[in-house]
């Protein structure tokens, strides 16, 4: 239990120092997520980019468990 929650932690601390590098991928807005923009109401809701990074993260747990 003690590794894994430095491990997350790490992980955190790591995406928080790449986050100037991670902000310009182009996730978010990929096709496929749902944004919807009235005049004083915006929805959006990131359906393929979820799936995406669920997938990537369900390899990569998959490849350190091995």
């Amino acid at each position: 239990m003690n590794r894994t929650l430095i491990l997350i932690g790490l992980i955190v601390v790591a995406i928080g120092l790449l986050w100037p590098w991670l902000a310009k991928l182009p996730l978010g807005h990929l096709p496929g997520d749902i944004v919807i923009r009235r005049e004083n109401f915006s929805f959006y809701f990131p359906i393929t980019t979820m799936i995406l990074v669920s997938v990537i993260l369900s390899a990569l747990l998959w490849l350190f468990n091995r």
